[in-house]
């Protein structure tokens, strides 16, 4: 088992950056597939970005492409999500989320294991 916490939400004006840092317990890190997820309120969790075991091949929706990045540290146990040009509608709690494999995944039902969430509030 794997066990998630996230941490570096807060708030920041539209056009600022934030990185999300994921701290995962466990020995095995290296063996898990990766990926943030968000929700914000009266709506579903929503897919942000993913990466792969290696850390080598990341995924991202089409509304942070271009300007949020994953990144898989293997030997600090740690998952980030670099938020850069940041915008209202990006307002949300940000989840980590992992599981064992190999490729990486995009729906929530395909992940085991999740953190407690870490709140982004972006102002206008």
């Amino acid at each position: 088992q794997v066990q998630l916490v996230e941490s570096g939400g807060g708030l920041v004006q539209a056009g600022g950056s934030l990185r999300l840092s994921c701290a995962a317990s466990g020995r095995t890190f290296s063996r898990y597939t990766m990926g943030w997820f968000r929700q914000a309120p009266g709506k579903e969790r929503e897919f942000v970005a993913a990466i792969d075991w290696s850390g080598d091949t990341a995924y991202y929706a089409d509304s942070v492409k271009g300007r949020f990045t994953i990144s898989k540290d293997n030997a600090k146990n740690t998952l980030y999500l670099q938020m850069n040009n940041l915008k209202p509608e990006d307002t949300a709690v940000y989840y980590c989320a992992a599981r064992l494999g190999f490729y990486y995944y995009t729906s929530v039902n395909e992940y085991n294991y999740w953190g407690q969430g870490t709140q982004v509030t972006v102002s206008s």
